[in-house]
């Protein structure tokens, strides 16, 4: 896994003040309800470990917890994750939270050889610089038997929700690169409404790790 993050540390927490500011200034950016294809697929296998890539204020983190998940949330922003805290507190839910840049914090569980039972990364969309390695870097910290979740708007969405930038929206052949590490179970679109109100087209993948 070749991630360069310390060459691109300025961009990363100028994204992180943006995102700061923006919970900061209403008390929900996003709905509480988690993730339509989370709550199907997850629902389906046991509880273990669980890593939130990219949580935000937390609402799959907090779904997750109240599954019997053992849940720890990364997030550049700590506003966000604030939020995530007190909700977990007030809902009396356990969430590990770790500010922190993503592919700092995959690079770290490489080192140490961390492993989770289950990886989601849902609306995260980077830069095509940076998308083939987050990819990667989620697939390679999946344990055995454990699943990756990739949820994201699709170029279809184009103009209508995600990204206004056409390169920073998923089509299926980047979803390709997990592949070297884990079997893709599905990989398909939906209706995309799940993480604003508005409409649009995404795309859902869910891969698994064979044991061994």
């Amino acid at each position: 896994m070749n991630l360069d993050f310390e060459h691109s540390k300025p961009k990363h927490s100028a994204i992180a003040a943006q995102w700061d500011e923006r919970y900061s200034a209403t008390e929900r950016v996003f709905r509480m309800e988690p993730d339509e294809s989370l709550v199907d697929l997850v629902s389906a296998i046991n509880p273990g470990s669980a890593l939130d890539l990219g949580a935000g204020e937390g609402r799959n983190s907090l779904w997750l917890a109240s599954q019997g998940w053992v849940v720890t949330a990364v997030d550049a922003s700590s506003v966000g994750l604030s939020k995530l805290e007190a909700d977990a507190k007030a809902k009396g839910l356990t969430v590990r939270s770790e500010v922190g840049e993503i592919g700092e914090y995959l690079n770290a569980c490489k080192q140490k050889d961390q492993k989770f039972d289950l990886v989601i990364l849902c609306y995260i969309h980077p830069g095509p610089e940076e998308r083939e390695d987050l990819l990667r870097g989620a697939a390679s910290v999946v344990g055995d038997d454990g699943h990756l979740l990739v949820v994201g708007h699709h170029l279809d969405s184009l103009g209508k929700s995600g990204p206004p930038q056409a390169e920073r929206l998923y089509e299926d052949k980047h979803m390709e690169v997990v592949a070297s590490d884990l079997e893709i179970i599905t990989l398909q679109r939906r209706g995309g409404s799940s993480d604003v109100e508005d409409h649009g087209t995404d795309i859902v993948l869910w891969a698994k790790r064979k044991a061994g």
